[in-house]
């Protein structure tokens, strides 16, 4: 435990020495760099200086050990600070802080990212860290019911973000007193001055306002700093550390100067900098040790019953999911969130089920995707839902989470012109662009319920970040329940080696390329159905069967935009191929109105109707 005393002198000048090094190695490794922000690092060296010596409980030995403390670094340009505090606990070497960050295949990289095991989650976006926290805390309040810490480090300028407030108003909400954020107010941020500057009465005003206790401090005065923190541990909510700093400070020639954002010091300068700060330091600190937690209990094997469906029945795949969700539930390493329209995700069923296990994040998309993120790096398997359309406000998240080798699991509802007369705002017509586009990511879009389930199943156990696409209106169940859908195929519904065309879709337009196909049968035309409901990664090898049977001529229908969607994951394909393939696409190109969703499938051109004389024209131009 911390002491609750004054600081003894002697502690102080330690301290004092520890700041300073950590001041002078953030510039030594940025000018060997010549590349980095050492003076947004050197404005919060004394914060963390007096948190990793006396208030981080950390074991640098087991980075993954279930009572240490988390130490994230939201403002993740200030990255030379976190990793000459890495130096100084003696989890990376002076030669390879110095001679290797931000260098080609090392992994100091210029913003931190898990390369690193005591990386809990990259940053560099700038707003995120608090939010990821946010879900990290919920982890240890509610889930694993451990006493560890979050410890968010900020800067001045992303409180301008909307989701540091997002990620404040939850931590109020939830009562989140193993969470605090340690804002680093140096006034300036990269063009100038920031909005609130040194007003640290607003600041505490508005922190307040979110159900936060706000603790202002000197950021330079270290005994202050070490009540601060102390106080933080102890509160009976989520804390906000509000510092008052000067960038740059300790170096004469930059401290509190405009213009030296992201600006390395040049040689000579820089040794006048480590002059002026008393030149390289190799102290070494130990900082408190975790009390030993609690073995994690041994996973029990959990018999999965998935939801079964009788074939013909019309069935929302949303309601799928839902049911899918609340059956994974089982397993007590699910959890579920949702952005308050559960009851139209269908995620509600899980927190009917498992109200311990269900985390409502109300209409705050970017802190549902972070806290998603947050949980995963305690070990769950997060489902996070909302309309698909509504995702889009979270991307940067989605993005970074990417980066951050999370393992989230992403639902979006009510995709596409489909769901009807709630007209275009609500429409996703550019989600599978955007997933798809996501590095290392799964994008699911099945067709009917049982598939659905049968993927939703998949999905849990899944690297990276993976979606599902869902449906608002009840379709008929196209297979049997034992069927398999592995991530990477797709079915064949309908054809045959002599067929004339092939009708691809997925989801919605399964259905439609179906009833098309039935229509061209009465015309004596052999239309193959497609059914890609795995579209990253994608089937190739049906595309290259499709290809040789019906002479190249394929056509593509999609309930979304035509860039990025399925459309375009089939002409990568086939480009990557490089078969020779005649290829129409249908999609919406148009802005949808309101309608049913008959009427405005029609409307975008995606109708039975029009896949049936799409095919027709295909044939007749090529035979």
């Amino acid at each position: 435990m911390e002491a609750e005393r004054t600081l003894r002198a002697e502690e102080v000048s330690q301290l004092a020495e520890l700041a300073a090094q950590l001041r002078v190695d953030s510039i030594r490794c940025s000018t060997k760099a010549a590349s980095g922000h050492p003076t947004s690092s050197l404005s919060a060296a004394d914060l963390l200086a007096v948190l990793i010596s006396r208030h981080l409980r950390y074991d640098w030995a087991d980075p993954r050990g279930r009572a240490n403390d988390h130490l994230i670094f939201s403002k993740g340009h200030a990255s030379p600070l976190l990793y000459a505090v890495f130096k100084a606990v003696g989890a990376i070497t002076d030669q390879e802080l110095v001679d290797t960050y931000r260098q080609f295949g090392s992994r100091l990289q210029g913003h931190p990212t898990p390369a690193l095991p005591w990386v809990d989650v990259a940053t560099g976006s700038l707003g995120q860290g608090l939010p990821v926290g946010v879900g990290i805390a919920l982890a240890g309040r509610y889930l694993d019911q451990l006493p560890f810490h979050v410890w968010v480090l900020c800067g001045d300028s992303e409180t301008a973000e909307g989701s540091i407030w997002e990620a404040l108003d939850k931590a109020g909400h939830y009562g989140l007193r193993n969470l605090t954020a340690i804002v680093d107010v140096n006034r300036f941020g990269q063009r100038g001055e920031t909005e609130l500057e040194w007003d640290l009465d607003t600041y505490r005003r508005r922190v307040e306002a979110f159900g936060c206790q706000a603790i202002v401090v000197d950021g330079h005065d270290l005994v202050a700093v070490d009540d601060a923190l102390r106080r933080a541990r102890q509160a009976t909510g989520p804390t906000v550390v509000l510092a008052r700093t000067l960038k740059g400070k300790g170096v004469p020639d930059v401290e509190n100067q405009p213009g030296w954002h992201g600006k390395p010091m040049k040689p000579e300068q820089a040794e006048r900098a480590v002059d002026a700060l008393g030149g390289v330091r190799q102290i070494r600190v130990t900082g408190p040790r975790p009390e030993p937690a609690p073995p994690a209990a041994t996973p029990t094997r959990v018999s999965l019953e998935l939801p079964r469906y009788d074939k013909g029945a019309k069935v929302a795949t949303r309601n799928a999911y839902g049911d899918a969700l609340r059956a994974l539930g089982s397993r007590p390493d699910v959890i579920a969130l949702d952005g308050e329209v559960s009851d139209s995700t269908r995620a509600d069923r899980f927190a009917e089920a498992y109200p311990d296990r269900f985390f409502e994040m109300f209409i705050s998309e970017q802190q549902m995707v972070a806290a998603a993120v947050g949980l995963q790096v305690r070990g769950y398997r997060p489902f996070a839902s909302t309309f698909a359309a509504f995702l889009s406000r979270a991307y940067d998240f989605i993005r970074m989470a990417a980066i951050s080798r999370a393992d989230i699991a992403l639902s979006g509802s009510h995709a596409g012109v489909e769901i009807g007369a709630d007209g275009p705002s609500q429409m996703g017509l550019e989600d599978l662009a955007a997933m798809r586009a996501v590095h290392g990511s799964t994008v699911l879009y099945p067709s009917d319920a049982v598939s659905c389930a049968a993927l939703v199943a998949q999905m849990v156990d899944r690297k990276g970040i993976n979606y599902v696409r869902t449906t608002r209106g009840a379709h008929p169940v196209l297979y049997d329940n034992d069927e398999s859908f592995p991530v990477g195929g797709s079915k064949q519904l309908r054809g045959g080696s002599e067929d004339h065309v092939a009708l691809i879709g997925a989801g919605v337009t399964v259905h439609n390329c179906l009833a098309a196909a039935e229509e061209l049968a009465g015309e004596g035309v052999s239309a193959r159905v497609i059914d890609l409901y795995s579209v990253k990664p994608l089937d190739s090898q049906r595309l290259l069967d499709a290809v040789r049977d019906t002479g190249g001529r394929l056509v593509v229908v999609e309930d979304h935009y035509p860039q990025g969607g399925l459309g375009s994951a089939v002409l990568e394909s086939l480009a990557g191929l490089a078969v020779p393939a005649r290829v129409t696409q249908l999609a919406v190109r148009g802005l949808p109105t309101s309608g049913t969703p008959t009427e405005l499938m029609d409307q975008a051109g995606i109708g039975v109707s029009a896949v049936v004389e799409a095919a027709r024209a295909l044939l007749a131009r090529t035979r």
